[in-house]
């Protein structure tokens, strides 16, 4: 069976020691009340829910999957009444605003929740997500009658949400949608089309479930410029004692649910729009921009799946690599009293092991700096301080999906061959670490495209401005350390490819081990990590920048009827 076991230290580390979240989050205007103690209490309180009542879920979920009969979607056995412990708990509304029911907490408290629920299990961890992306659209761009009605009940967990984009002739290029929006007499529109591919689009969670359609008014302009934003609930919402209650259908149905390579606990389905009551979101015409909140969101939450792919199977297969006996290690036997040595005494398996935990543990780093720029951006006083928080995320949000996704699938396929023939079997789990990591590649954009966002839109952006906001913190790094004889062997490597790599603020983990003050070994393991990413990884980068600077030629020159 799989284990996971939350890495609350390494969180803390980061937070705490290396990017000071006192001083750089809870200081801003309504965060007084997150402070370091009542974040880490949070925290521990998310890895109780998530290794007792989510992870145990994760392997028979995915055995069990969903079902779909007559349109109505059913979850895995013991996913409702997790649900319902996790919405009860208040996790739903954890980064939400205190005036629809939130918590109000930093966004990169959100961050942290979010690794760990996909750690223990990804698929229970798509409904509250699509829900928390459909309350940032709705948040920053509906008006007060609609965010009045929605928000306290996304907040709660009440309902959920799904973003409703793709069809069945069309996938990326969204200009190309069919689905249909006629304006109604009361100030409604009706709504009909066919979406796929839609994540939670049905499930028996939640009493009600917030659609955010992708559709064309009569008058649209072609392409992309025409498409508007329509909130469709599947039950129109009625006026209650306490707020909105559940009302009649609304002619959103469930066409069918996909049979898939992995996350199969998480519906994916066809959802059918037939003449069903919408609202406008945001202007009309202007769709695309209300839904790139969402789908900038979701982009980065599903750089945090990743993240959180590479975490849980770096720890299977480390306790798998020091529990299963097998040969002997090449310098003498270090276990003479057993019949053969631990697997992790072959080197093959510690680069293995230190190639995923290397990256899981850079990325971790990424993951949490960037979302305190989101909390910056959203409460900071100063428009101009904003602005550069506002422009380091947006730099990053391409560079975290199609990173962390990517190496998310690598550290899965690392820890299936730690585990040899066992990593193939079902019930080791790590198989499914593999089939789970695998859509995060292709969905909120693929990968391929992810880049052409960031070479084609981000970093041309402003002359270059949104460069500058990662360039100059790591230069001001390196300059502040390149003196340092301590840090000589991580700076100095640094300083040649600097403009590839995250900020690494290793200076702590340095200190730490002079003051004697690390008994468990836990900085000088972070030293020893680097060390390998330094020796092992960062080389990488050098063929990497051979082949961008060979340009396009060679992918281009041959003729496509030469396929």
């Amino acid at each position: 069976m799989p284990v996971y076991k939350a890495p609350l230290k390494e969180q803390r580390f980061l937070l705490h020691e290396v990017f000071d979240y006192e001083r750089e989050v809870a200081s801003l205007p309504g965060y007084g009340e997150a402070t370091p103690d009542v974040v880490d209490a949070v925290l521990e309180e998310a890895a109780k829910l998530c290794e007792n009542e989510l992870q145990p879920l994760n392997l028979p979920g995915d055995k069990e999957g969903c079902t779909y009969e007559n349109g109505v979607v059913r979850t895995p056995k013991g996913f409702k009444e997790a649900y319902n412990t996790f919405r009860e708990g208040g996790w739903t509304s954890l980064t939400c605003d205190p005036a629809y029911g939130g918590q109000g907490l930093p966004k990169v408290i959100g961050f942290a929740m979010e690794e760990l629920v996909s750690s223990a299990n990804m698929s229970f961890g798509m409904y509250p997500g699509l829900s928390h992306g459909a309350y940032n659209a709705i948040e920053l761009h509906a008006n007060d009658e609609l965010k009045n009605t929605y928000l306290p009940k996304l907040t709660d967990g009440t309902w959920s949400g799904t973003m409703c984009l793709t069809e069945p002739h069309c996938g990326t290029d969204l200009g190309m949608i069919k689905t249909r929006a006629l304006p109604a007499d009361d100030g409604s529109f009706r709504i009909t089309g066919t979406k796929i591919f839609i994540s939670a689009g049905e499930h028996d969670l939640t009493e009600n479930i917030v659609h955010l359609v992708l559709a064309k008014l009569p008058d649209a302009p072609p392409g992309i410029k025409g498409i508007s934003l329509f909130l469709v609930p599947k039950f129109l919402p009625k006026k209650g004692a306490d707020g909105a209650e559940v009302g009649p259908a609304n002619g959103v149905c469930c066409g069918s649910i996909e049979h898939k390579m992995g996350i199969k606990a998480s519906s994916t389905c066809v959802i059918n729009f037939e003449d069903s009551k919408g609202w406008l979101v945001g202007k009309k015409h202007k769709g695309m921009r209300a839904m790139f909140a969402m789908m900038n969101a979701a982009r980065l939450g599903v750089g945090i799946q990743g993240l959180s792919i590479a975490e849980v199977a770096y720890q299977n297969a480390a306790n798998y690599a020091k529990e299963r006996i097998q040969g002997r290690s090449l310098k003498g036997a270090k276990s003479p009293d057993k019949p053969a040595d631990s697997i992790i005494v072959h080197p093959d398996v510690r680069r293995m092991l230190l190639k995923a935990r290397a990256m899981t543990e850079a990325a971790r780093a990424l993951a949490v700096w960037t979302g305190m720029r989101i909390d910056v951006f959203v409460k900071h006083p100063d428009p101009a301080v904003r602005q550069e928080a506002d422009d380091f995320v947006a730099l990053m949000t391409p560079i975290i999906k199609a990173l962390f996704t990517d190496h998310g699938y690598e550290a899965a396929n690392l820890a299936m061959q730690v585990h040899g023939g066992h990593g193939y079997i079902h019930e080791y789990g790590v198989e499914q670490f593999a089939r789970d990591a695998r859509i995060t590649q292709i969905y909120e954009g693929a990968n391929g495209i992810q880049a052409l966002d960031l070479v084609g839109r981000k970093l041309p952006a402003g002359g270059g401005r949104l460069l500058r906001r990662f360039f100059h913190p790591m230069q001001d790094y390196l300059e502040q350390n390149m003196a340092d004889q301590a840090m000589s062997e991580f700076v100095s490597p640094l300083v040649k490819a600097f403009s590839r790599l995250q900020q690494l603020t290793l200076w702590v983990a340095q200190q730490k081990i002079a003051a004697g003050q690390d008994p468990e070994g836990f900085y000088a393991a972070k030293l020893s990590t680097a060390r390998f990413f330094f020796a092992k990884v960062l080389p990488e980068t050098a063929a990497l920048g051979l082949s961008i600077m060979a340009g396009k030629k060679p992918l281009m020159e041959l003729q496509e009827a030469a396929f």
